[in-house]
């Protein structure tokens, strides 16, 4: 795809012409598919999130400047529009949940990560961030792979700081743990 191509799609996109909100679509599904998996394991809401993020797209494509790249653009607004739906989802727990179960999780994990740094495949740990409650999947996301930081997290979740890095850290302990647990079930066989 030519940047000429793509300006020419942007364009048709700005006057609602079809067959270039098509091409937009269809050039940009899978990827934005995936950011938004991120935030949720199941694929119907992805798919919801996903429809509702391009008619976002498409309806503040004027607002597209071309002063950034165009998938950087759609990229926030699927971010935003995924964080709008764990909002909706999950209000309550995006304070802190699963505190107990993290209370009860040694401190040896943190002991072995260096070792066992190399140990884990990338299924293995999108499986163990599948695991995470909403609320800290969506911190975790916004910090670790969206560049947010904790003050942007805590506005854009309705939270304080301090339960951004709290929720950051638990969740980061959580997945540790898991894979951990992983690896001892698996040398265990």
């Amino acid at each position: 795809m030519s940047e000429k191509e793509l300006r020419l799609h942007i364009d048709g996109c700005k006057r609602g012409d079809r067959l270039s909100q098509q091409w937009v679509f269809e050039r940009y599904y899978r990827l934005m598919f995936g950011v938004c998996l991120r935030y949720t394991s199941d694929q119907d809401r992805v798919q919801d999130i996903v429809q509702e993020g391009f008619l976002k797209v498409f309806t503040n494509i004027e607002g597209f400047t071309s002063k950034g790249s165009f998938e950087g653009w759609i990229r926030r607004i699927m971010v935003n529009t995924a964080i709008d739906a764990v909002r909706k989802w999950k209000t309550s727990a995006l304070e802190s949940t699963e505190d107990s179960e993290l209370e009860r999780l040694s401190g040896s994990e943190e002991e072995e990560e260096p070792m066992l740094a190399d140990s884990f495949t990338v299924q293995e740990v999108l499986l163990a961030m599948n695991k995470l409650s909403p609320a800290y999947r969506a911190v975790f996301n916004l910090y670790v792979f969206d560049n947010y930081s904790h003050a942007e997290i805590a506005e854009k979740l309705h939270i304080s700081v301090g339960a951004s890095k709290s929720n950051l850290a638990k969740a980061k302990r959580k997945i540790r743990h898991l894979l951990v647990l992983n690896l001892r079930q698996k040398v265990e066989k």
